[in-house]
């Protein structure tokens, strides 16, 4: 049931489709990304027939591999199919390296600007009766901040190093994310109030994360634009508590009282972090979805990386791509079929039987895939 579990929905559709075919690109990148994408591609061809659903699949490069192979991260053929041929899409993982290597880049950050997906949106959400109750979705800003990878070295006069980079915050980016944060909180309420079920928040809420009292100016923008697009929409969000929360403090409390967070926004390095971290709540890297989200495309990501230790070995967790493929049918507009990937998630994790050996099981990749597809 859609109303059981965390959902957002952003529909690119203006009315209803049927029988509809949609063309997904399938980014599957570096180490165990060519293992868990597979798992999203099984589960959209495996949804039953009543969603009157098709879906064609294109096979797209990027990542660490392609780049040693070509000189490019991420082709510029990848980003042409993607906005002309592709309704949405799902990217697996990317190994970049630790240290500088020249003409590389992330594959992954750049793919968000092009595309225009200013959004990263990532859900974390407990199943019920199992560990703590969790329910909060982290919107992150994807096109700024450190990110912008605006760096530089040189050396002092007395011939030690220095490094720099440049944190950028814009009111507009700012004002995306926002509006994002306060409608995702909106629609969440919504859902819970049209359940029946037990719903961990009775309330909407919108925590904007920050520094601002040692970055006045960069993480002051974020506070003050959040605040501002509050306040200009209060006809729409004044449903919505309004909380801030200074990054460190945010840290301590997400872990300490997870559950009295709804929706939570914050600029590009504290989303990155906070919402990895988040993943400790529920268990592993290996169960958290994500997508990468703009006005008129969404990519859905698992939050995992490549795990180079685990490739070829059969025992990834397919469960954070499965997840994110469902988040991706959301904001495409298929709210339905999304809710019926969810419930059979939750209804393996449930059951806690036939799990991959990061949340203590044995069971291997495609077991865990098959399990879930069974119980459609």
């Amino acid at each position: 049931m859609l109303a059981a579990r965390t959902t957002i929905r952003r529909c690119f559709s203006t009315s209803s489709p049927v029988f509809k075919t949609l063309k997904i690109g399938l980014i599957p990148g570096d180490g165990i990304g060519k293992e868990v994408i597979p798992a999203g591609k099984a589960v959209l061809e495996n949804l039953p027939s009543k969603f009157d659903l098709q879906f064609e699949f294109v096979q797209l490069e990027a990542g660490w591999e392609v780049f040693q192979q070509t000189g490019t991260a991420l082709p510029d053929k990848t980003v042409e199919v993607l906005k002309t041929e592709c309704d949405g899409a799902l990217f697996g993982a990317v190994s970049s390296p630790t240290t500088k290597v020249e003409g590389y880049s992330s594959p992954i950050v750049a793919l968000r600007k092009k595309m225009g997906l200013y959004a990263n949106v990532r859900p974390v959400k407990s199943v019920e009766g199992i560990g703590r109750p969790v329910d909060m979705v982290i919107v992150r800003e994807n096109t700024e901040d450190l990110y912008i990878k605006e760096e530089r070295t040189y050396k002092k006069p007395d011939g030690t190093k220095v490094a720099e980079a440049i944190k950028r915050i814009t009111q507009t980016a700012t004002t995306n994310i926002a509006k994002m944060a306060y409608d995702i909180a909106l629609t969440r309420q919504a859902i819970r109030e049209a359940s029946t079920g037990h719903q961990l928040h009775d309330k909407p809420s919108v925590t904007v994360t920050h520094k601002s009292n040692v970055l006045s100016q960069s993480d002051g923008l974020f506070r003050e634009t959040c605040r501002a697009v509050y306040d200009a929409n209060a006809n729409v969000y004044s449903g919505i508590d309004y909380k801030e929360q200074i990054v460190d403090s945010m840290v301590y409390r997400m872990f300490r009282e997870p559950e009295i967070f709804d929706v939570v926004v914050a600029p590009n390095l504290y989303g990155d972090i906070l919402s990895d971290g988040a993943a400790a709540l529920v268990g592993s890297l290996g169960v958290v979805p994500s997508a990468n989200v703009g006005d008129n495309f969404a990519i859905g990501e698992p939050c995992h990386g490549s795990a180079p230790d685990i490739e070829g070995k059969g025992i990834s967790n397919p469960i954070a791509t499965i997840r994110s493929t469902a988040l991706m049918l959301e904001f495409m507009g298929y709210p339905e079929p999304a809710a019926k990937i969810y419930e059979a998630v939750d209804a393996n994790l449930s059951e806690d039987q036939i799990k991959t050996p990061d949340l203590g099981g044995s069971s291997t990749t495609q077991e865990v895939i098959d399990d879930i597809i069974r119980r459609f």
